[in-house]
């Protein structure tokens, strides 16, 4: 199974997400990662998924996301020639012996710290998945509470563009 990093431009309106998932859920087809905000074109909205696959299921996928009326255009980013990052927030255990560690641990790995309470530290970080995960293993004997991700976002690299 390969990883693939689709992009799909739906026009911006009521139900559109549900019918997409819906079509992933019916070919029994896993979402890693699903992320979807407005574009330039505050009428369009850019929907990126990233699953795993084979090629056969991926085409399939293609063809049916191509089919639904919402749907603009579908893109699968080659890998190599595209940028993709994740926002994560990470809420750390850290009793005031501790927390120059983990405040240490966030300065060296460029993650930003957004909040300090008595017993714990939250830190905001935005980078690619194999970075947020070497962080999260970082962070694991402090004792991680809480964890929220937005899903992978991505953009080809260079000239091109998405609305064309």
């Amino acid at each position: 199974m390969q990883q693939y990093t689709l992009y799909i431009l739906v026009e911006n309106q009521a139900g559109v997400l549900s019918k997409i998932s819906g079509l992933f859920s019916r070919r029994g087809y896993n979402i890693d990662s699903l992320a979807v905000g407005v574009t330039n074109d505050p009428r369009v909205s850019r929907i990126t998924v990233v699953a795993n696959g084979d090629e056969y299921v991926v085409e399939q996928i293609e063809k049916q996301l191509n089919k639904l009326i919402p749907v603009i255009k579908v893109k699968r980013l080659v890998e190599g020639e595209f940028v993709s990052r994740e926002l994560c927030l990470i809420k750390v255990h850290s009793s005031a012996v501790k927390r120059f560690e983990i405040i240490k641990i966030a300065e060296i790995m460029q993650a930003k710290v957004v909040d300090v309470a008595n017993t714990t530290v939250t830190l905001e970080y935005c980078e690619t998945v194999e970075k947020i995960s070497t962080l999260l293993e970082l962070l694991k004997p402090y004792g991680i509470r809480e964890v929220v991700r937005t899903g992978t976002i991505a953009i080809e690299k260079g000239a091109s563009e998405s609305s064309k």
